[in-house]
């Protein structure tokens, strides 16, 4: 049965693992060229989310911190869409 919730937990999930790439990348190729294929893709899709984190957070001494906000709070809420979706199906 398809579930709503569930979905969306695994959209989350998507996107938390583009967003770890993007982290990844930063540290092993720190000048790439963000507006190359298949960066500019992965820039396009994280960037948004990433802009209002990086405004309540600015970085620190060179280093950004706020993935670690929207790690946390992205998390967070995909566990509350999965607990969503099992008490749907029950």
């Amino acid at each position: 049965m398809f579930n709503i919730f569930s979905f969306l937990a695994q959209l989350i999930n998507l996107f938390l693992i583009l967003l770890f790439i993007r982290i990844l990348m930063s540290w092993i190729a720190p000048r790439a060229n963000w507006y190359e294929q298949p960066l500019k893709l992965l820039y396009n899709v994280t960037e948004p989310i990433m802009a209002p984190f990086r405004a309540l957070i600015p970085p620190i001494g060179g280093i950004d911190f706020s993935p670690m906000l929207l790690f946390f709070l992205l998390g967070l809420l995909q566990r509350v869409l999965m607990s969503m979706a099992y008490h749907s199906v029950l």
